[in-house]
């Protein structure tokens, strides 16, 4: 049975066709364990049950000629879910909601289609970059399969281009893994598809690692989870008319940014001077009350970091903690970009072994949170991740990782910092932003103003 959707996005030179084969469920190549294996405290947090959207573009490359990317990349992905067997299963809920993955071998849903198009026609304004026009249909969302429990816990669809090339789409339920374990999944679905018969790294499970302690005890201070009162209406997003842009940061954006520091805060990280910058322009965007608290979030990788004992080699869940910052609206908004980097600055020292160890207790002691929504701005840097490089055997990929901001349960809250580079060549930042229409067109011109000093 196959789906014909013809479509056009909102700029006029962009009409095309994607023809979708019926979903199917690809399940791993041998027979796997069939057994219950549980989330850690950090994985079954409330704030972690969405699901993330990533597309990778690859190029037409002509010593792979009569090679069939779908093929390749189904065949592939049923042997590396051999080694990575839980992605093939399905998360269950138990008491006290604990999250757990049912080995149940059923398989992650993956599609087949072919659009009439090229790699041209995804890049607007002459570059490749989020908001990808019709992403819809390049990850098409199957009825019934974007549930956090009972569902695949991957979606993919591959869709080969006109030109040769073809589109690696992605959709990960968060709990079960971060960027880094996503990656190298995908790197071992790459190494598989280029004729390795196992990954040259091995997954490894252990969730306990990251549980909580007996007895569990808060120990740090946590903005990420404060609880704000049930009646406070204060910074929060309008849900209505959001609209995506993403904006780059470049050698010459950063030095624009940088030429307005104290000199104490010269030496302030390329991922600090931009995540104050959209702090403050997000926040004066947005308007709120300059009484109202606004918070900014910013994931750690603790994989790093933990020596005691270090985090395994091969772990693929989540290992990350997002500590913070907060501030007034007012504050932010009308003082120099100085005080929300002095802030910002601050997050990264307040992480410790103690942090991540204090937050896997917080889930147990207060119920598994989510995150504080109100006021709140999360960024996630992924630039080192290694998402362009994944190679299935076309080379690496023209653009590579989240597919948009904006993701999880209450749109435009996070984002990510994307590794890019530019017509002309410079490297730097990617940040694809998801705000209200007016609020967008504040933002721009705020950080117009910033850039201009």
């Amino acid at each position: 049975m196959m789906t014909l959707s013809p479509f056009m996005a909102s700029q006029p030179s962009l009409a095309f066709t994607v023809t979708r084969q019926k979903p199917e469920l690809v399940a791993p190549a041998e027979p796997t364990p069939r057994e219950i294996k549980y989330l850690s405290n950090i994985d079954d947090q409330q704030g972690l049950r969405f699901q993330v959207p990533f597309i990778h573009f690859y190029r037409n490359e002509p010593s792979m000629s009569g090679k069939d990317p779908v093929q390749v990349i189904r065949q592939a992905l049923a042997k590396a879910l051999v080694f990575f067997y839980p992605f093939a299963g399905r998360l269950r809920e138990g008491p006290g909601r604990k999250l757990m993955v049912d080995c149940t071998g059923e398989g992650v849903m993956f599609i087949e289609a072919d659009a009439d198009a090229t790699l041209q026609h995804f890049a607007v304004g002459g570059e490749l970059k989020p908001p990808f026009p019709c992403f819809d249909q390049l990850l098409y969302n199957v009825p019934g399969s974007a549930e956090i429990l009972n569902c695949p816990l991957f979606l993919i669809q591959v869709t080969r281009l006109r030109c040769g090339g073809f589109i690696f789409a992605l959709r990960l339920n968060h709990s079960m893994s971060d960027a880094c374990g996503l990656v190298h999944f995908l790197n071992t679905i790459a190494e598989i598809a280029r004729g390795a018969e196992a990954p040259s790294v091995y997954p490894v499970w252990q969730r306990e690692f990251f549980d909580a302690r007996n007895p569990p005890r808060i120990t740090c201070t946590h903005y990420e989870f404060e609880e704000v009162p049930a009646d406070s209406t204060g910074a929060n997003i309008p849900l209505d008319n959001l609209v995506h842009r993403s904006f780059f940061f470049g050698p010459t954006e950063i030095s624009a940014l940088r030429s307005s520091l104290p000199p104490h805060l010269l030496k302030c990280s390329r991922f600090e001077v931009v995540t104050a910058c959209l702090w403050r322009c997000r926040t004066i965007a947005m308007e709120f009350d300059p009484n109202d608290e606004v918070r900014i979030f910013g994931t750690v990788n603790a994989r790093p970091r933990l020596k005691n004992p270090p985090v395994p080699n091969g772990y693929y869940g989540n290992a990350f903690v997002y500590p913070g910052a907060k501030s007034t609206a007012g504050k932010v908004s009308k003082s120099p970009l100085s005080h929300a980097l002095e802030l910002v600055t601050n997050i990264k020292s307040s992480f410790t072994e103690e942090y991540i160890k204090s937050v896997a207790d917080l889930m147990i002691l207060k119920g598994r949170p989510t995150f504080t929504l109100q006021g709140t701005f999360i960024v996630s840097d992924v630039t080192r991740v290694g998402f362009p490089e994944i190679d299935m055997g076309w080379g690496q990929s023209v653009f590579g990782g989240p597919a948009h901001g904006g993701v999880g349960g209450i749109p435009g809250l996070i984002t990510f910092y994307i590794p890019y580079e530019d017509n002309k060549g410079d490297h730097g930042i990617l940040v694809p932003m998801c705000l209200p229409a007016i609020a967008m067109g504040k933002f721009v011109k705020e950080l117009e103003n910033c850039l201009m000093k």
